[in-house]
């Protein structure tokens, strides 16, 4: 398949399936906004501000009529945001919000945060992923298709973006978006007791990964020093 990119250019793709899932345009056009001063686009839907006010003062807007986000867990917490910042004087930004999703198709595929591509415009990207036929409980599941691949800088295990393939991938992507909510580092999420089995353990795993790719040749020769004087 041909695709034709932003600004012109054109890749060939090959695919063994196609997911068509264009979107919908915002139907907001019988509304008369114009009455209220409400600015929207016939594309993009209503026009809103980081606090998801519209360009009326004092009218806001949530959900697929005003984001690209269509989800409905995604206007869920819109809706909080405008409560809060419309009844209680809040100040919360939709840009503060991490948010997941997940595709339901066999396997399930699940994102979080950024994309490789982004997080390389910040520094060196560094990736660890685990693979589901390494990990026990999908292996007797008899699901071992897919995997957890999780993105973070050199230097940091800051996650930045994580994307997970594979059976109950939108259940698994929580833990991750947990995580970033509370600025919880890959590396110490392999410090966190998994049960045994589970797909989950996929997660702790990638953060053995992690630990073990920032032993440096500097750090090994460190750590012989110390135990050589502890010994």
């Amino acid at each position: 398949m041909e695709v034709l990119l932003k600004g012109g250019e054109s890749k060939t793709f090959l695919f063994d399936a196609l997911l068509v899932a264009a979107g919908r345009t915002p139907n907001v056009g019988s509304l008369d906004l114009e009455k209220a001063a409400v600015k929207y686009d016939k594309k993009e839907g209503v026009i809103v501000n980081d606090r998801l006010e519209t360009s009326s003062k004092g009218i806001f807007a949530v959900g697929d009529c005003c984001t690209a986000y269509k989800f409905t867990h995604v206007a869920d917490f819109m809706a909080r945001i405008v409560i809060r910042n419309s009844l209680f004087f809040g100040k919360d930004k939709f840009s503060k919000l991490i948010i997941p999703w997940s595709t339901y198709t066999e396997p399930e595929v699940a994102h979080v945060g950024l994309y490789e591509q982004d997080i390389a415009k910040k520094g060196q990207v560094v990736t660890v992923q685990k693979d589901f036929a390494d990990n026990d409980r999908a292996i007797l599941e008899g699901e071992t298709e897919g995997f957890v691949r999780i993105h973070t800088l050199k230097g940091s295990d800051k996650i930045l973006g994580a994307s997970i393939v594979g059976a109950n991938a939108g259940n698994l992507i929580s833990e991750l978006t947990l995580a970033m909510n509370a600025e919880y580092g890959l590396g110490s999420i392999a410090s966190v007791i998994h049960p045994y089995p589970t797909q989950a353990e996929a997660i702790r795993a990638a953060g053995d990964l992690l630990n073990k790719n920032r032993l440096t040749p500097t750090v090994r020769a460190v750590l012989r020093q110390v135990l050589k004087f502890q010994n």
